[in-house]
């Protein structure tokens, strides 16, 4: 019994898990990165574990789409191996005395892979059976597309390492191993030394009893103390050399499709491109220790350092800019002075002018008898990627319907953030289009499904395949040359989901405003460099930079917010794409990159949701400055919320912590900053109710929230499931927002 444990024990497969737990702790942890991701421990709310569970390839879920994902995983197998086979092969010398070692490597080393692989399998059957309700016939072939994938990839790796690698076969039939020039045999690849001798006859360190054959049966490890060490490492050496070989050739590979971003069958699912992600990382991260040995971690801090400080300067560093814009004329001023002289000028005055004029056409175009005080409505569309475009528009479509089409007819504002934007936005062209005389349907359900297309996948592989080693490929916009990175194809993704409708500049939307025909648009992407909002908007907005109060009490409260189009006049600000606005809008971190502006000190902006996720602070301070205008010609404001998240979170108990999870504790406030915006908005409406009255005032908020019978919460993403999208659109139906339905309806009058 004791040697039947013992044989288990000292059995090659559980040795190389040993020497994993041991020594690479690093690229073990990989894989548990990879388990969190697809269980849901780690970005559920963000829709991570989606990306392997629901892939979309050309906007389906089909046999093709795991296909791809199969086909990324057995790169990301293979990488682990090769990158494991450099780090450790030296470490077992009775491999160099086998036939195909790299091959007996492998079968060895698939235990942790082959468990990852079964969690993944288990996890993809029961979520779409459970969750998407697919049939078994769907759910075996998508599972036999994940597995053909990844064996296609294996195979390939197979035939060129059957043909390229050198065993103790091809040595033997020599008089004596080939030994390149001036090589010490005791060096092994790399620059490790290692004493292979010493390891010949060490049965302590790493003792191996049994390894598998290619069949997969146990065979006995036959001592190698009487083999010629030289030869030995001569095998090794010529694997090793072959394996990074490889490496090299997937990497220059992958490069070589960065210049295919703009074909969409290149466009392959966006976990597929996780896992060639970690594939380079692993490889990468092995190649360095396998150089630099005892130096790696010394070796990685000096690399990190090195590309820091080539890439602050122009021949390898391509921040992304507005595209539009004239970033040769001289850069804007952007200083707390220029910011403030603004304010206390004649500007703000012609700007709130100008805007009333726009209130009167307003006025003029809904009322229809003399004296008439029409109901102004300002909505307000959180941000929450896809999920939030969709609920947006669900909302606003049942809304405009049953009011018989006076909700976008009686509003005067739309602001908010990134998903929620895109969403009324896209709707506000087509109320547009109509008006233009288009044969539209405003409440055709197929605008919904246009918005809810993919726009992760193209982002995914744009980062592998492109912005990973430095965007190179360029395009021409405006007369002005950009380079192509993930935020060009978010950009171009986005526009043909919506029928190119959007692909304007900012000034297109200048006239059809000011005339009152359609929405003010407020987009407040958020200023990295001081916190400020950034205003985006055709018309002159600069009474929107500081509290009221604040034009009358010099230095009494601080310039919060930057009129976009007085700060850039002289750059092109009208010029700007209006898809670029919507992107910098909806700048989430990393997934899309933040905008750099020509202003001096530079100007970086990203997702607005960061200072204002529900668009209230605009709206709040809209209202403030034109009170005197909407007490004298409306019967009052109704503030329209559509929220992509529930109002009111559960208080989540702290529970017991360690002393080490208590030193967290204090920041764990910083991840409610939402929270915090909710709280700082209700206090603003608190003011506003007081402003006009609680007769003249009314919040009417349409929450999204999964039903009882449905505990998933769609995630904030650019990529949205059949299930999710479902979900979201039944929200519809909650007899709160059914409530808010009919009090809308009760105040605008109905519809058909």
């Amino acid at each position: 019994m004791r040697k039947w444990h013992r044989d288990i024990f000292y059995s090659f497969p559980l040795q190389l898990v040993v020497l994993h737990l041991r020594n690479h702790l690093f690229l073990l942890g990989i894989w548990l990165f990879l388990a969190a991701m697809i269980s849901g421990h780690l970005g559920q709310r963000l829709g991570l574990p989606y990306l392997f569970l629901d892939p979309e390839y050309l906007d389906k879920v089909n046999f093709y789409s795991f296909y791809f994902l199969g086909l990324a995983y057995g790169s990301f197998f293979m990488s682990w191996n090769l990158t494991t086979y450099l780090l450790t092969a030296h470490y077992f010398p009775f491999l160099a005395s086998l036939s195909r070692p790299f091959t007996k490597f492998c079968i060895n080393n698939a235990v942790i892979p082959l468990v990852f692989f079964l969690f993944y399998l288990i996890t993809m059957i029961r979520f779409q059976a459970h969750f998407e309700h697919l049939p078994a016939s769907v759910i075996l072939l998508n599972v036999l597309g994940l597995i053909c994938g990844a064996l296609t990839i294996i195979f390939l790796y197979s035939f060129y390492f059957h043909f390229t690698n050198k065993d103790i076969s091809h040595y033997h039939k020599k008089k004596r191993p080939v030994l390149p020039p001036n090589l010490d045999p005791a060096i092994a690849p790399g620059s490790r030394k290692v004493d292979l001798d010493y390891i010949k006859q060490d049965r302590n360190r790493w003792r191996v009893a049994t390894y598998l054959t290619e069949a997969c049966r146990p065979r006995i490890v036959r001592s190698v103390a009487h083999y010629d060490s030289k030869l030995l490492m001569n095998i090794f050496r010529q694997n090793h050399l072959n394996a990074l070989l490889m490496q090299l050739i997937t990497m220059i590979l992958l490069l070589s499709l960065g210049y295919l971003i703009d074909y969409k069958p290149f466009l392959i699912p966006a976990g597929a491109s996780v896992f060639i992600m970690l594939s380079v990382f692993v490889a990468v991260a092995g190649a360095i220790a396998y150089w630099f040995t005892g130096w790696r971690v010394t070796m990685m801090v000096v690399i990190l350092l090195a590309v820091n400080f080539f890439t602050r300067f122009d021949t390898f560093k391509h921040p992304n800019r507005a595209y539009g814009m004239d970033y040769e004329a001289d850069p804007a001023p952007y200083t707390y002075e220029s910011l403030q002289s603004i304010c206390f000028s004649d500007q703000v005055e012609k700007d709130k002018r100008a805007t009333v004029s726009i209130l009167e056409n307003w006025k003029r175009r809904v009322t229809t008898q003399p004296g008439e005080k029409p109901r102004m409505v300002i909505l307000c569309a959180s941000g929450g990627g896809l999920k939030a475009a969709v609920w947006t528009m669900k909302v606003a479509q049942t809304a405009d319907s049953l009011t018989g089409g006076k909700l976008l007819d009686h509003t005067v504002l739309i602001t908010g953030a990134s998903g929620g934007m895109i969403g009324m936005s896209y709707l506000r062209e087509l109320y547009r289009q109509k008006q233009l005389g288009e044969q539209i349907d405003l409440y055709d359900p197929a605008y919904i499904n246009h918005i809810s297309r993919d726009l992760l996948n193209s982002i995914a592989f744009t980062i592998v395949s492109n912005d990973f080693f430095l965007p190179w490929s360029t395009f021409e916009y405006n007369d002005e040359q950009y380079h192509k990175d993930r935020a060009y194809i978010y950009e171009k993704q986005l526009n043909e989901n919506t029928g190119n409708l959007l692909d304007k500049p900012l000034k297109a939307y200048r006239e059809p405003e000011a005339e009152g025909s359609i929405p003010m648009l407020f987009l407040t992407p958020s200023v990295v460099n001081d916190g400020r909002r950034l205003i985006i908007s055709p018309q002159g907005v600069s009474y929107m930079m500081i509290p009221p109060v604040g034009m009358i009490r010099h230095n009494s409260v601080e310039v919060d917010a930057v009129d976009f189009g007085w700060l850039f006049a002289g750059n092109g600000a009208q010029n700007l794409r209006f898809l670029t606005a919507l992107r910098m809008n909806s700048t989430y971190p990393y997934v899309l990159p933040n905008v750099h502006l020509p202003s001096r000190p530079e100007v970086e902006v990203m997702d607005a949701g960061f200072l204002d996720n529900y668009g209230i602070t605009s709206a709040t301070r809209f209202i403030q400055v034109f009170k005197d205008w909407i007490r004298e010609n409306t019967s009052g404001v109704v503030l329209m919320q559509i929220c992509s998240s529930e109002k009111i979170e559960k208080i989540n108990p702290s529970g017991k912590k360690g002393i080490i999870e208590s030193l967290f504790n204090p920041i764990g406030i910083a991840g409610k900053v939402l929270v915090l915006q909710e709280f700082e908005h209700d206090n603003s409406l608190g003011f506003i109710y007081d402003l006009l009255g609680t007769e003249n005032f009314e919040v009417l908020r349409f929450l999204y929230h999964p039903g009882e019978e449905n505990k998933i919460q769609a995630s904030v993403s650019f990529h949205i499931t059949k299930q999710e999208k479902e979900n979201v659109l039944d929200a519809i139906e909650m007899p709160d927002n059914q409530g808010n339905l009919e009090e809308l309806k009760r105040i605008l009058g109905g519809g058909y």
